[in-house]
């Protein structure tokens, strides 16, 4: 029993606002504080917890309370200073809700006016309770004892009280969300025995990583007393990351821009520096890149600007047989490696030729599946197309597991997935979505009328205002008689479709 409670009939709290029923249980004459002594038949031995001083000191809890030594039984005698007349008594073993196989489930409470063992009057017992069964709730109040002028009114009032809690608890219920707090001291973390966050041991400090010798300190980084403890680690971090002595800052970012302008980066692991990682094919350039970005400020513009007006970037991508014979994919960059445009980039320089990109930056992005309603999403390709839908395809809406019906194929990486490295692949699928997926089929329209607004009806002047605009090259003569043969025999769309799937148009030679 963690708390025994004895109230008394006439004892109310000062303050009369409250009304009689709640008066009646606001004094608690059990309290030792009011001169009432306890004693027992028996109490746990060697326990801190479970103490028989624990029965009646007003405190709540199951981390103070007392339990007999007898298996099964045991019984607790409260003694008053004064004569008083009981209107309830209240006990409880769990009211924290953690041990509710652990309660008593057989009692009898007695009373009596005189000293000794004589003279107990029985006034309540579990027996004249509804049993109870361990797991299982408490059933329905049971109204078969009352008399039968009374069973329809307590049934009445019982449904009434039923809707009345449901009504509370609909009003008292509270949306469910996942949340962080942000905390000017955070609390200390711990080694946790076996992932078992039941079982911490010694503390764990704020550290980086040991094998990089750049020292990690968040004392050292409260220059300003006003930081919070957060904020110093905060701070602490930044410092870490960003200081010259850093060697993995630096050739990290280089890297990846250089592996943006090549399709690989001088190491191949752009997430993979360590011992498990490639090894750089040129790493005094990319030590030097990376002193480079540093001693510019940090500014990857400047580094862009050196790869893209440098000799290697500017090669052209010709075949070379005894070059290849020695580095056949062209690790050491003996030319420009063709590496194949991503999905975004093949979406937007079709919306680009037929003239229907909106190059508007910002606002909501777009879905690429059609709209619903369902209680359970359904992700439906869209078959129609409009102006919303021509955003470049940094604004589509990316869902997990659900990939775009027609570019997706092109080694789009799925949402819930890290990519630091894009794979490529050729398939059918590829060709197939090219050729006849609704958007390509829709853009392919679009750049017809385009074509024929701008360069008219001949038939000739349309093939080679095609050229330009998608493949931004002149035709050769064989290509444009070829071009105007298609347009002859199947249209101007057809055609346009054709272009579209040119090998040229998907890989930056």
């Amino acid at each position: 029993i963690d708390e025994l409670e004895v109230f008394a009939a006439g004892e109310q709290e000062s303050d009369s606002a409250a009304p009689p029923a709640a008066q009646k249980l606001n004094q608690n004459l059990a309290l030792a504080t009011r001169g009432t002594t306890a004693k027992a038949s028996s109490v746990y031995p060697n326990s801190s917890i479970h103490k028989l001083e624990h029965i009646n000191d007003g405190l709540l809890g199951n981390g103070r309370s007392w339990i007999s030594q007898e298996m099964g039984g045991g019984w607790v005698e409260l003694e008053f200073p004064n004569l008083v007349t009981i209107d309830a008594v209240r006990w409880g073993r769990d009211r924290e809700e953690k041990y509710r196989d652990r309660l008593a489930i057989e009692y009898t409470i007695a009373v009596t006016t005189t000293a000794g063992d004589e003279g107990w009057t029985v006034v309540a017992t579990s027996r004249d309770r509804q049993p109870f069964t361990a797991g299982k709730e408490p059933t329905a109040v049971v109204f078969d004892h009352l008399p039968p002028a009374e069973r329809a009114a307590a049934k009445a009032l019982a449904a009434e009280r039923q809707k009345i809690e449901a009504e509370i608890a609909e009003l008292a219920a509270q949306p469910m969300l996942y949340a962080g707090v942000f905390s000017a001291s955070p609390p200390a973390t711990h080694r946790l025995h076996r992932g078992d966050p039941m079982q911490p041991r010694e503390e764990v400090l704020p550290a980086a990583l040991s094998a990089v010798a750049v020292p990690f300190s968040p004392e050292a980084a409260a220059d300003n007393s006003s930081l919070t403890d957060d904020a110093r680690r905060r701070l602490a971090l930044a410092n870490w990351i960003v200081d010259p002595a850093n060697p993995l800052t630096a050739r990290v970012i280089v890297n990846r821009l250089w592996q943006h302008h090549f399709g690989e980066g001088i190491v191949a692991t752009p997430s993979d520096f360590g011992a498990n990682g490639a090894r750089p094919t040129h790493p005094e350039l990319l030590d030097w890149l990376a002193a480079e970005l540093v001693e510019h400020g940090w500014s990857l513009r400047h580094i862009h600007r050196l790869i893209v007006t440098s000799a290697t970037y500017r090669q052209a991508s010709t075949f070379r047989p005894e070059a290849a014979a020695v580095d056949a994919q062209a690790r050491l960059l003996w030319r420009y490696p063709p590496q194949r445009l991503s999905a975004e980039q093949i979406r937007d320089t079709l919306l680009t030729a037929s003239g229907q990109l909106d190059l508007t930056a910002g606002g909501p992005g777009f879905l690429p599946f059609e709209p619903n309603s369902n209680y359970v999403r359904v992700y439906n390709p869209k078959q129609s197309f409009g102006p919303s839908d021509f955003r470049r395809m940094i604004y589509m809406t990316k869902i997990r597991m659900h990939q775009e019906a027609t570019f997706g194929a092109f080694d789009c990486p799925d949402g819930g997935q890290i990519a630091p490295r894009r794979s490529q692949s050729t398939t059918p699928l590829q060709a197939l979505n090219l050729l006849n997926g609704p958007f390509v089929v829709e853009q392919a329209n679009f750049l017809a009328e385009r074509i024929a607004a701008e360069a008219g009806d001949n038939g000739q002047s349309q093939v080679k205002h095609a050229f330009r605009l998608v493949l931004l090259r002149e035709s050769s003569a064989e290509e444009l008689a070829a071009g105007e043969q298609l347009v002859r025999q199947h249209g101007l769309a057809s055609f346009c479709r054709a272009i579209f799937n040119a090998n040229e148009l998907l890989y930056v030679y």
